[in-house]
Order: C-alpha cells, then sequence, then structure tokens
C-alpha cells in the first residue's frame, strides 16, 4: 500500500485546531475506546479522526464480545488520513493481535512524523482480555516510533517482567521501560494508597505527578482519555512535560465531575470544563 501524507501543519494544522488520529478499538458503551478519544480530542478543540481497529460489545458492566477487523482495512483507513487531511499527532490504543500491531508500524514508518502518544492496552477495566497474549511483545515494534508510553501499573509490569510493588520498584520500572521509549507515563491509578502517584520519564529524570484518590466508580476509559488528552495537547503544541501534567490535572477534574452513568463501572465526563463555563456544545470546541 502506498501512503502519501498530507503530512503536519497543513491545511488541517492551524493554531489551536490540532489534526488528531486515534487508532483504537470501539467501545459501544461510549466510555473507553475510540468514543472516548474522539470526546477527549473535542474537549481539547481538536479535529477528531479515527482508525478502528475493533468492534466490543460492552457496558459499563463488561465486555461480550469482541471482533477485531482485518490489518489491511486498519492500514487504509491510517493511510486515508494521512494523506488528507493530514495529522498532527497520533494516540494509539486497543490493536487486538499482532497483525494489526504490524500494520500499524509499517504505516507508521512510512507516513511524516507527529507525535505519538501509545496506550499497550491489554485489557478492559472489567478485567476482559483486549489483546491477544502472543501479541504482548509485539507492540514493542512500536516503542521506537512513540514520543511517550503510557502504560498503567500491570500493563508496566507486563512489559517489563517483573512485579513493582513499592514507590522505588516503580521509579526503577519507569526507568528501565525509557530504555526502550523515548519517554513514559506510568500511571499510578492500580497502586495503593490515598494518594495516586502518576511517574513520567521525559528521557533525562522523572517527573512526580500527585493527586488525591479520588474515590469514584466513574473510571471506565481513563486510559484512553488521559492518553487522548495527551495527544491533543503535544498535537497543539505543547511540551511533554506540560501536555502530560496539564492532562493529569483534567483527568482529575474529569473524574470528580463524573456524572452516574450506567450501573457498572461509569465514564469520566471530558465536557466538564465546558459544563462549568456553560457553552453550549457547538461551543465547546468539538470539531469532530
Amino acid at each position: 500500500m502506498t501512503v502519501v501524507s498530507g503530512g503536519v501543519g497543513g491545511v488541517g494544522g492551524i493554531a489551536g485546531w490540532p489534526r488528531l488520529l486515534a487508532i483504537a478499538g470501539s467501545d459501544s458503551s461510549g466510555g473507553a475506546g475510540i468514543q472516548a478519544d474522539i470526546k477527549a480530542f473535542c474537549a481539547h478543540g481538536g479535529y477528531a479522526m479515527t482508525a478502528i481497529t475493533a468492534i466490543t460489545a460492552q457496558n459499563t458492566l463488561g465486555v461480550s464480545a469482541v471482533q477485531a477487523l482485518p490489518a489491511v482495512l486498519v492500514a487504509a483507513q491510517m493511510a486515508a488520513v494521512f494523506a488528507d487531511p493530514g495529522v498532527d499527532a497520533v494516540k494509539i490504543g486497543m490493536l487486538a493481535n499482532a497483525g494489526i500491531i504490524a500494520a500499524v508500524a509499517d504505516c507508521l514508518l512510512a507516513v511524516p512524523r507527529a507525535p505519538i502518544v501509545l496506550d499497550p492496552v491489554m485489557s478492559a477495566k472489567s478485567g476482559d482480555p483486549l489483546l491477544d497474549a502472543d501479541a504482548v511483545d509485539q507492540l514493542q515494534r512500536l516503542f521506537p516510533l512513540t514520543t511517550l508510553l503510557t502504560p498503567n501499573l500491570p500493563e508496566a509490569e507486563r512489559l517489563a517482567g517483573s512485579p513493582a510493588p513499592t514507590a522505588e520498584t516503580r521509579e526503577r520500572l519507569v526507568r528501565s521501560l525509557g530504555d526502550r521509549c523515548a519517554a513514559v507515563l506510568l500511571k499510578g491509578g492500580h497502586a495503593e494508597g490515598e494518594e495516586v502517584v502518576d511517574l513520567l520519564w521525559d528521557g533525562s529524570r522523572v517527573h512526580s505527578f500527585v493527586h488525591p484518590r479520588i474515590v469514584s466508580r466513574a473510571t471506565h476509559g481513563t486510559g484512553c482519555t488521559l492518553s487522548s488528552a495527551i495527544a491533543a495537547r503535544l498535537g497543539r503544541g505543547e511540551s511533554l512535560v506540560a501536555a502530560v501534567s496539564g492532562a493529569i490535572d483534567w483527568l482529575h477534574e474529569a473524574i470528580a465531575r463524573a456524572l452516574p452513568i450506567g450501573a457498572g463501572v461509569g465514564p469520566v465526563d471530558p465536557f466538564w470544563m465546558q459544563r462549568r463555563r456553560g457553552l453550549p456544545g457547538e461551543s465547546a470546541g468539538c470539531l469532530a
């Protein structure tokens, strides 16, 4: 497949209107996956585009079915939007299997570079698997292309092959993953404690972002939403540390202000800022 890219900074890449591509699976309940990516992009004033990798049947209680799409179709979606209107930043989420991982890597190697945020999704919030077991090692093919890797603690431990039960071992973990990627954000939500500590290895030092833990069942799609918010901020020109810090603060409020949706683990509210300002939907920066 020949890919002709519109590149970065073209017609759509105007100031304040980044062209953002999410490569991920669909969540029929709208709380995670490609739907969460689109909402986060919109909430940050971006133009949202998608390359769907899989269809899931799920709700706030769990996942009942998963169907991966053909790898060639995933690559075709990517080729289309890189060619026109072009891409200013990429968020990668659920990839489902090794064939899709290979197709995504090949496509990204064939187009002009843009910031890439890789969320190495392995399972849903309910624990249901979203990545074939034999494809976990294949994720590392994407690491050299990645601007930022954003694993949660279980994903990071699986990628590293060792547990990290303490603050000291988690800092060593993020540094060790940083040997394979330009930068790594180790999300702290799965660790215990009254505070959530997220660790960012930026290639030279570790930054800590600390927030009080929110006791809430509105945490469906938090990883998808955070990685997309970071990609959106990188796409509009923020530095890595500023993008990560701002996205974490924003997500903290999205959890705290979430509306009660569903009988299980509900979604965050990516439009909390627009609601606080009293903006109607057409003025909220949603450009998808």
